[in-house]
C-alpha cells in the first residue's frame, strides 16, 4: 500500500462579467502570472458561499457590483495543475451587466480592462477555457430564447 500525504485544497470563485460582446478581466498585480490578464476573482472565506464571494472579489477587484443571486453557474474548475501554487477548485459564475457598466481597479488588480467575449486573448490560469464556457453558454442560451425581434 503507497501511503499519500494530504494535499491542502484551496476554495476559490470567479466570474465572467459580461457587457455587450466583451468580458471584464483584470491585470493581475502580483504572482503567480503577474501582469496577466485574467478574471475577476479570489479565495472563498469563512462562512461565506463561493456565490457570494465570486460577488464580493468582483466589487473587491473591479468596482462592479453585482447581486450574489444574479450571477450564474458557467462550471467547476480543478484540473490539479491548473495552478502553480498548488491545487485549485474554482466555481466559475457569469453575469450580464448594462452597457454603460464602469469598472475601476482595486485590491490586487493592477488594472481593468473589457476584451473581446470570443476572443478574449491569453488569459492566466485556465481562464480562456472559463471564458470560452460562458460564451458557449450564453450563445446557448440566446438560441433557446430568442428576442421578440428574431422570432
Amino acid at each position: 500500500m503507497t501511503e499519500t500525504m494530504p494535499e491542502t485544497i484551496r476554495y476559490t470563485a470567479d466570474v465572467v462579467c459580461i457587457r455587450g460582446g466583451d468580458v471584464l478581466v483584470i491585470e493581475r498585480g502580483w504572482p503567480p502570472h503577474q501582469g496577466r490578464l485574467a478574471l475577476p476573482g479570489g479565495h472563498v472565506d469563512a462562512g461565506e458561499t463561493s456565490r457570494q464571494a465570486a460577488a464580493r472579489e468582483l466589487l473587491e477587484e473591479t468596482g462592479v457590483s453585482i447581486p450574489a443571486d444574479a450571477l450564474v453557474l458557467v462550471g467547476v474548475y480543478d484540473g490539479p495543475e491548473r495552478d502553480p501554487r498548488g491545487r485549485y477548485v474554482t466555481v466559475a459564475y457569469a453575469a450580464t451587466v448594462p452597457d454603460d457598466t464602469t469598472a475601476t481597479a482595486g485590491d490586487d488588480a493592477a488594472a481593468v480592462r473589457w476584451v473581446s467575449l470570443n476572443a478574449p486573448g491569453d488569459l492566466a490560469f485556465d481562464h480562456g477555457e472559463i471564458v470560452h464556457a460562458a460564451w458557449r453558454r450564453q450563445l446557448t442560451a440566446a438560441a433557446n430564447h430568442p428576442s421578440p425581434a428574431t422570432r
